[in-house]
């Protein structure tokens, strides 16, 4: 039986979302281990992965389930008793067909950043940047919107076989001191929402130009390789 699973977690305590050679602190190895624990022998699969320190409040994965295992409530309630930084939220049976990441529609981010350093409290879950524009900042959010070629927006190791992406809403909002950018797209490249918010951000800050920022975005010229701080980035939302 396949089932489906809307996770949140704490980034700052893994190493990121997918499983890697090196280390065992990853939110997939976490959740494997979990499930060998009550007898579950499944791999599980992501709707995407996220960099290390990169938080989600609404990550979907699937996993596959022996028929003895109808109760999906109990599974819930074992499974996060065992998890420390990840919460399972709902889980769901779903046809066997259901892919995590191939089925997705659109994946929504999150980013929240303040202008003054974040307190001891806040600095695993915000992000920092001084002064900036706030005008400017929408505007180069609104060169992102539409289908491009990414190929300058993302890291190496992206497994995909293009780059295109169409980016349906980019936009930035202000509330009580926090910032926040918000990125709905059918998909994104590996760091790729990290790097266009520190490339909007260094439009912001004047320290790059939109006309700079559009020719990286047509593949005429890499302005910016640097990615935002990943504290303040969150995997929010995944539709199906």
């Amino acid at each position: 039986m396949r089932v489906k699973a809307v996770i949140t977690y704490d980034g700052s305590a893994f190493f990121g979302f997918q499983r890697q050679k090196s280390t065992k602190e990853t939110v997939t190895s976490d959740i494997e281990h979990a499930l060998k624990s009550l007898k579950i022998d499944s791999e599980i699969t992501g709707s995407g992965r996220t960099d290390r320190g990169v938080h989600a409040t609404g990550q979907v994965i699937h996993f596959d389930l022996p028929s003895y295992w109808n109760n999906l409530e109990k599974l819930k309630l074992s499974l996060n008793r065992k998890l420390n930084a990840i919460a399972i939220k709902h889980i769901a049976k779903v046809d066997d067909d259901f892919h995590a990441r191939f089925s997705a529609k659109k994946r929504l981010y999150r980013y929240v950043f303040k202008t003054q350093p974040p307190s001891v409290f806040e600095k695993n879950y915000i992000s920092y940047y001084d002064q900036f524009d706030k005008t400017v900042l929408q505007k180069a959010l609104n060169c992102f919107i539409g289908q491009h070629d990414f190929k300058y927006f993302h890291k190496t190791g992206s497994d995909t076989h293009t780059t295109v992406r169409t980016i349906y809403q980019a936009k930035y909002r202000e509330k009580d001191n926090y910032h926040f950018i918000y990125f709905e797209a059918n998909g994104f490249l590996r760091s790729q929402v990290r790097m266009m918010i520190e490339s909007a951000m260094q439009c912001a800050k004047g320290e790059m130009q939109l006309s700079q920022l559009q020719e990286q975005l047509a593949g005429i010229k890499k302005y910016n390789h640097r990615l935002a701080p990943p504290e303040g980035l969150y995997l929010a939302r995944i539709l199906y």
